[in-house]
């Protein structure tokens, strides 16, 4: 299957350093490849984390607050340096972004659907690149329960897209917990996710982002039923992005099985 459209999702984990500031040598990688991949006919989404980790490490947290109000004016003040830094990273290889800032239940049904696809479709016959990001400085429920790898596949839905890419600081899905086990090995395909690899994944996110594993197995999911494939690669080696499409996938492809997804 030839991959036209592509959803790109990078990680709070990705975009930062542990200070929670960004790593401005990472996204210049990650812009460029994209850019190139625009360059070669592909249209891409960008869905991105780091908004409440950039916030809070510009307003001197260590690790982003767990009250609230405080989470909100991180997520505020962190969003404008994204996208300041988006806008000029990408305006280097001529192209333009927009920001597109979505509550994770926009797929309605109804008006604001509609009017969310058309806008996406919109911006990407321009060739803009639309930046999305939950709005979490209105809505606490993103921030309290939500995950962007989830966000990243109601996008994917919106869109219409043929690839879900999630970019993390792992190489992929492995078979335990690599940072306890030496020995855990690297999942290269995976058909069925079943409870024994639900268990593998389990463990909490890192302190910077929201998400885990287990998210990024949901978000496979949820494009899974629509039978669009999902692949995750390590985020410090942004090139590797170009061997998803040229059938050299170095981290996880998830393309599931129709029978073994749950409704």
């Amino acid at each position: 299957m030839e991959f036209k459209k592509v959803v790109i999702k990078i990680g709070t984990s990705t975009l930062t350093h542990k200070t929670g500031l960004c790593n401005i040598l990472r996204m210049e990688k990650i812009t460029k490849v994209i850019a190139d991949l625009k360059n070669s006919g592909k249209e891409v989404v960008v869905v991105t984390s780091g908004a409440v980790g950039i916030g809070a490490g510009m307003l001197g947290f260590f690790t982003p607050p767990k009250e609230i109000p405080k989470r909100q004016a991180c997520a505020s003040l962190g969003q404008c340096i994204l996208m300041n830094l988006y806008a000029d990273l990408f305006s280097r290889y001529g192209y333009l972004v927009s920001q597109i800032l979505l509550p994770q239940k926009v797929l309605d049904g109804a008006e604001n659907e509609f009017n969310t696809k058309n806008t996406f479709n919109e911006l990407l016959k321009r060739r803009i690149i639309p930046i999305v990001n939950a709005n979490d400085t209105i809505s606490t429920k993103e921030l309290e329960f939500g995950d962007n790898d989830t966000l990243s596949a109601y996008v994917s839905l919106l869109v219409d897209a043929d690839l879900l890419i999630i970019l993390t600081d792992l190489d992929g899905v492995f078979d335990k917990n690599p940072n306890e086990n030496k020995d855990a090995k690297l999942i290269k395909k995976i058909e069925i996710i079943d409870e024994n690899l639900k268990n593998a994944v389990k463990g909490g996110p890192n302190s910077l982002g929201t998400g885990g594993m287990q998210t990024k197995l949901k978000a496979a999911k949820i494009v899974g039923k629509k039978e669009k494939p999902t692949v995750i690669l390590n985020g410090s080696f942004p090139e590797r992005m170009y061997g998803v499409f040229k059938g050299n996938i170095e981290g996880t492809l998830i393309n599931l099985k129709r029978e073994y997804i749950e409704e």
